[in-house]
């Protein structure tokens, strides 16, 4: 069997998942304990050497996860982006591909010299990459594979996420007494990490982890499945109920149900988050709230960029931008979407859709000035000792332009 290289492409459906794609390239969403780029290297064997992502997000994609030297002489493996990834996989032979039951490509294996003659962006064109699958047979797709279209397919997802990952168990950090642990044998507490006094890990239902050097303070309680990131610190009295992933570095408190809080984000103080996907240097402000179910018990509609798409969901909270910000009090209507650098400082609940670089207030919406949203960046990360690069800055600028461009021209 030939040597095959493992590139991950993005395809046009990075527009269905933003704002949480603005930042990122799509295989660095959340679900369960890590990325779809991490279970995609896990699952294949391979370690991606290329990552084909927008032009716009190269730079700091690249800043993130540079390169790397793949072997000489041997095929290339192309997967999207968007792919979760579950069980093991062989890929695709040569000159062969799959697909998934709504005609997205999943993945395509290519011989040397047709991918060194690829152009990325005929992956992110339907009609160029048609015509690269016409020199190709189609293969039946792995059952293991699914493909991400929503960010509710993320939420949905991550409950049995966490079951399948969760395997490690054993008390390596410090438990205080006074911590209770059901069913300890499916509990991991790592290196560094801190389970203080009154705690309760209810893992009855599901493994829980707390990763590296995290905190959990006094009489929080954490049902299973739930996995909380390194450095992460949770509150005293917090209720961080099943199918909960935090990542690194956050400060959360209050009530939390099937959600991701994807890293570096705050939400310190109570209120309730449920069914919602919160990305990176988010602050919500004491008392948020977010409602994930509907009074009739119906499905819920979803603005994505401003336009309704139905979930086929019936619970399905709210999906915060990057660097979004709530006042003291917001109220978030159910499948509501924030987008990245929106503020939101209302006295009644807030819009199901508010722009990204919005500061929306009771007296209306007005756009954020790139300054002012750049300084509070510099100082939001910053005081988590990260530093925005040039990069960062430049993609944010561009952003700042581009985000409620494209989001006023989907809902015209």
């Amino acid at each position: 069997m030939p040597r095959i290289a493992l590139a991950i492409f993005e395809d046009e459906g990075f527009r269905r998942l933003q704002p949480l794609t603005y930042l990122r390239a799509c295989c660095e969403l959340r679900c369960g304990r890590d990325r779809l780029l991490d279970k995609i290297e896990r699952h294949t064997g391979r370690v991606a050497s290329r990552l084909l992502v927008r032009e716009e997000l190269a730079d700091v994609v690249y800043q993130r996860r540079p390169p790397r030297v793949a072997p000489a002489g041997g095929a290339w493996c192309l997967v999207n982006a968007r792919v979760l990834l579950t069980a093991d996989v062989t890929p695709p032979a040569v000159g062969s591909y799959w697909r998934d039951a709504s005609g997205d490509l999943v993945a395509a294996t290519l011989p040397e010299e047709t991918f060194n003659d690829l152009d990325p962006r005929t992956l992110s064109d339907a009609s160029q990459r048609e015509a690269l699958l016409a020199g190709l047979a189609a293969a039946p797709t792995p059952e293991s594979i699914r493909m991400v279209r929503y960010p509710w397919d993320l939420i949905a997802a991550n409950g049995d996420e966490l079951r399948r990952q969760l395997t490690r168990s054993g008390i390596v950090g410090t438990v205080y007494d006074g911590a209770h642990l059901v069913n300890p044998a499916a509990i991991h507490v790592a290196a560094g990490a801190r389970v203080k006094p009154g705690v309760v890990l209810d893992a009855e239902s599901g493994p829980i982890e707390i990763d590296e050097s995290a905190t959990i303070e006094p009489n929080a309680v954490l049902q299973g499945p739930c996995y909380v990131g390194p450095r992460s610190l949770i509150l005293p009295g917090a209720s961080i109920r099943h199918d909960v992933s935090i990542g690194a570095v956050c400060k959360v408190g209050g009530e939390i149900e099937a959600s991701i809080i994807h890293g570096y984000s705050n939400k310190q103080h109570d209120g309730f988050l449920g069914h919602s996907y919160v990305a990176e240097w988010v602050n919500l402000g004491a008392d948020t709230v977010t409602s994930d179910l509907k009074n009739t018990y119906g499905t819920i509609r979803v603005a994505i960029n401003g336009v309704d798409v139905e979930s086929g969901q019936r619970f399905v909270g709210a999906t915060i931008g990057d660097h979004a910000k709530t006042g003291i009090g917001t109220i978030l209507p159910t499948g509501c979407v924030i987008g990245v650098s929106a503020n939101i400082f209302t006295a009644g609940p807030a819009p199901r859709f508010v722009p990204s670089f919005a500061w929306l207030t009771s007296d209306g919406l007005k756009p954020y000035r790139l300054e002012k949203a750049i300084e509070v960046a510099r100082t939001v990360m910053g005081r988590r000792r990260v530093v925005m690069s040039d990069a960062d800055a430049r993609l944010f600028a561009d952003l700042s332009v581009r985000a409620p461009r494209e989001e006023q021209a989907a809902r015209s």
